[in-house]
């Protein structure tokens, strides 16, 4: 196949979008334009890489499977660059990082002290939820994920670095605040407002309660952590959380952490990244910083 890097170009632009005009903006190109490069890559894999239902675009099973090697040529040279500017000598170069919107309350502490060291760095971030976390690691188009809980059925490579721990959380104003040693039996008779489901922190909690035995009922879904703060200290109910999404409101008094059995629940928070990966200066300068330095960075932010 004679396909060039132009042509993967504008298919990534128009399979994101599923629009051929919103790709055609982007890229500064004319709509004919663009349909005539798919039409010239269609003709290449000899197969349709789009169909039409309606008004809308849809890729193909073919469309599919070219997007995952799109994305990764596209890494690749972006990867090429980065290993360029180390031969050359340079400290700038790209990072490309994702974060659980949990882990965001840190992560941002961490790229910040990372920007002081090597200031020429390009950083981009997607704070996003795990179900895409999972997607970039399968498409590889990061460089590295924080997150709370690796795929256990992707080939990566995860190290632990911080520890994540769980709590229930009240209005301050609730009655079992103040309270000491609340027994879990007493939990089941109050009702959470819990993240969707296939969150790492509803999977962990979900588990938690089957392993002991209880049940908690959920009267509201929120999709971040600041929904949920927000509706608890408005009354809606309880929570369960990461102790790092709370400093805000813990200073300003606005919630309460509850004395419950066995809490909190522990996790970790670990740095992932595909298994075999050509990591550069850079990639590796940020996980030294991430594995060695974190609870340092985190303890001086807070002084």
């Amino acid at each position: 196949m004679n396909i060039t890097l132009r042509q993967f170009k504008i298919f990534e632009a128009v399979a994101l979008h599923l629009s051929y005009t919103r790709a055609a903006e982007l890229l500064y190109l004319s709509q004919p334009a663009v349909s005539m490069q798919i039409k010239q890559l269609e003709s290449e894999v000899d197969l349709p890489l789009f169909e039409k239902m309606g008004k809308k675009l849809f890729l193909t099973e073919a469309g599919e499977e070219l997007l995952v090697y799109a994305r990764n040529i596209s890494h690749q040279l972006l990867e090429l660059d980065d290993v360029m500017d180390e031969l050359r000598g340079s400290d700038r170069g790209r990072l490309t990082i994702a974060v659980a919107t949990t882990a965001n309350y840190f992560a941002l502490k961490l790229l910040g002290e990372f920007y002081k060291r090597f200031s020429g760095t390009n950083i981009s971030l997607d704070v996003t939820n795990r179900e895409s976390l999972l997607n970039h690691l399968n498409n590889n188009t990061v460089d590295m994920v924080i997150m709370g809980l690796p795929p256990e059925n992707m080939d990566v490579e995860a190290t632990d670095f911080l520890d994540n721990p769980l709590v229930v959380i009240a209005p301050n104003n609730h009655e079992l605040v103040g309270q000491d040693f609340i027994p879990l039996s007493v939990l089941q008779q109050e009702t959470f407002i819990m993240r969707e489901h296939g969150s790492g922190t509803r999977i962990a909690t979900e588990r938690f309660f089957e392993q002991s035995g209880y049940s908690i009922s959920s009267v509201m879904e929120m999709s971040s952590n600041e929904a949920i703060n927000q509706a608890v200290e408005a009354g809606l109910g309880l929570g369960i959380v990461s102790r790092h999404t709370l400093e805000l409101e813990l200073a300003l008094g606005r919630l309460s952490i509850l004395n419950v059995e066995s809490f909190p629940i522990m996790r970790h928070w670990y740095l992932v990244h595909r298994k075999g990966k050509r990591l550069t200066a850079l990639m590796s300068a940020f996980k030294q910083l991430v594995i060695d330095d974190t609870s340092h960075i985190l303890v001086n932010s807070k002084s």
